[in-house]
């Protein structure tokens, strides 16, 4: 095991494996297969990330996923156990709506959502996925969703200076 493994091993973060695909690679010679992983890692404290990873065995392809997780971690703005406002994005074929919830709520989200969740430690929220339901599409566009979130000091005034305008 490499250094950089201790380390990542040695801090208490989240390594969630989402799923692990076989896929093939037609040659001439025949078909090539190997093993895709995709991974979510966090710190259980507001930052999450994504990797996919291949390779010819399964732990080295978890651990490919888990290295570029690393390299792709990104800061979720939270307020308590749950993020700062509602936010609806499309990324590719996908949509995610993701809301608020109330202490206690729970994760009222789908499977792969769940994952993600977990890992930054989010643990109220309530959310949707629409259209392609695919494990890769979700994350990415989670995390892309996730990465559009304001903090919550931010949407705070924003809503006072809202108010003072006499809007809603």
């Amino acid at each position: 095991m490499s250094r950089r493994d201790d380390r990542h091993a040695a801090s208490d973060e989240k390594q969630i494996v989402v799923e692990i695909r076989r896929v093939s690679k037609v040659t001439k010679g025949g078909r090539n297969f190997k093993f895709r992983a995709l991974v979510v890692v966090g710190d259980g404290k507001g930052s999450a990330g994504y990797g996919i990873g291949k390779a010819g065995e399964v732990p080295d392809a978890i651990r490919k996923a888990v290295d570029k997780a690393h390299r792709s971690m990104v800061r979720i703005p939270m307020r308590a156990t749950t993020i700062s406002h509602r936010i609806e994005k499309k990324v590719g074929p996908c949509r995610i709506v993701l809301r608020p919830a109330s202490e206690g709520h729970g994760m009222v989200v789908g499977r792969t959502l769940r994952a993600l969740c977990e890992a930054a430690g989010i643990r109220d929220i309530t959310g949707k996925c629409i259209g392609s339901t695919n494990p890769v599409n979700v994350i990415r566009a989670a995390v892309e969703t996730l990465r559009m979130l304001k903090p919550f000091e931010r949407t705070e005034n924003e809503t006072a200076r809202v108010e003072a305008a006499g809007g809603k």
